[in-house]
């Protein structure tokens, strides 16, 4: 800005000179008292009225100017609120939107699109459509630094091997998990090479025009059985399946503060992990609850029960949260608090391959996956916020 006002002050001064030098020709024609008056009307408005408009500009407050650190900033909050609105709202609006193209004249856009969901439908299941571009958009750095969000490797993984991460917790929205797994932004892939990772996450968004497109091209894959066996059996090795165990219930315990993980009777990925030989990874994400604010139901309430009911329908638990405002950090809003989320991934646990395997070697490995994600828990908890006394809770 300052160069521009300077560049802006000698055009001024340029023309004030030369304005001068056409008055002493004049002089050489006319009288001296003429001359003088000729000056008078051409020159000295024309300089008054610039330096008025250089004076105003430099007068004006620095705020005026948005400086790198604000913009950045500004960045940051659109980034996050872009990923939060598309998961809330982009499937059902482009399903409103492909309705509403049926009943007006390009009716024929719709239908070609219609078509190819049709064909389309079991992508998903069979490896989804993964773009490395999409996955290292620069928006997602936007998205890590408004936390931030890191990722902290302690043990190298074979890229001759295929895994199943459990991550914990669910949290709100999983940001730790989305930018870790879902995109490049803390560099999953430069830290474990040979690796791709797979979010899985609802299968009813992948019901969804555009959405499912737009979770596919960040690897994300539906969480059931054919897509998790896909991934695991027919897609070669170095696949890392990342689950979120505690899932939709886990979601309406969590809280700043609260170190909690729904783990004790889920058993399904242990007993799938037997059966496709996958090691086992447990993954834990500190500051995850801190994102937003819940207001959580007790156990026996009748809003609780409303709550449950609508997760076994809806396949997903309706949380009443909130974070801060959007233009003020101490309303409520939508918007996430400035957490810092860390993500640990921890050893994995070597496990063998059996096609039908008991529910007593189920228990076992479930044992020994329970005590190695509370061992990660207790190793790194004071490294970042936590006491020496804090406990992890399995529920």
């Amino acid at each position: 800005m300052k160069t521009i006002l300077a560049a802006y002050s000698g055009v001024l001064k340029g023309k004030t000179r030369s304005a001068g030098i056409a008055g002493t020709e004049q002089q050489a024609a006319a009288s001296q008292q003429t001359n003088r008056r000729s000056n008078k009307s051409q020159t000295v408005p024309g300089r008054g009225t610039g330096s008025s408009i250089l004076s105003a500009l430099q007068d004006l407050p620095s705020a005026f100017w948005p400086c790198r650190s604000k913009m950045e900033k500004h960045l940051q909050v659109i980034s996050v609120l872009q990923w939060v609105f598309s998961f809330l709202a982009l499937g059902g609006a482009c399903t409103a939107l492909l309705i509403y193209i049926f009943c007006t004249d390009c009716w024929l856009i719709a239908a070609i699109y219609t078509a190819w969901l049709i064909v389309d439908w079991n992508t998903p299941k069979e490896g989804g459509r993964r773009s490395s571009w999409v996955r290292n958009w620069t928006v997602w750095t936007y998205f890590r630094d408004y936390f931030p969000v890191r990722l902290i490797k302690t043990h190298n993984l074979l890229p001759s091997r295929n895994y199943i991460f459990g991550y914990h917790p669910h949290g709100i929205f999983c940001f730790g998990a989305f930018c870790n797994f879902g995109t490049e932004a803390t560099g999953f892939s430069k830290k474990f090479p040979g690796i791709k990772p797979s979010l899985a996450t609802l299968a009813g968004n992948f019901r969804l025009p555009v959405l499912r497109d737009y979770l596919m091209s960040g690897g994300i894959c539906p969480v059931n059985r054919n897509s998790i066996d896909y991934l695991l059996s027919q897609n070669g090795t170095g696949n890392a399946v990342v689950i979120v165990v505690g899932g939709a219930a886990e979601s309406l315990h969590c809280a700043p503060g609260m170190n909690s993980v729904t783990l004790k009777n889920r058993k399904g990925f242990v007993k799938l992990a037997l059966q496709k030989g996958s090691d086992l990874v447990p993954v834990y994400s500190f500051g995850e609850n801190d994102a937003y604010k819940q207001v959580i139901f007790e156990e026996g309430t009748r809003w609780r029960a409303v709550q449950k009911r609508l997760q076994k329908l809806l396949g997903f638990a309706p949380c009443l949260f909130h974070g801060c405002g959007l233009f003020f950090g101490d309303s409520w809003g939508i918007v996430p608090y400035c957490k810092p989320i860390t993500t640990i991934v921890g050893e994995p646990i070597t496990v063998p391959k059996i096609e039908d395997p008991t529910e007593e070697m189920v228990d076992q490995y479930h044992s020994m996956y329970v005590k190695s994600l509370q061992c990660l828990f207790d190793k790194y908890k004071t490294r970042f916020g936590l006491k020496e006394s804090d406990v992890l809770y399995i529920q």
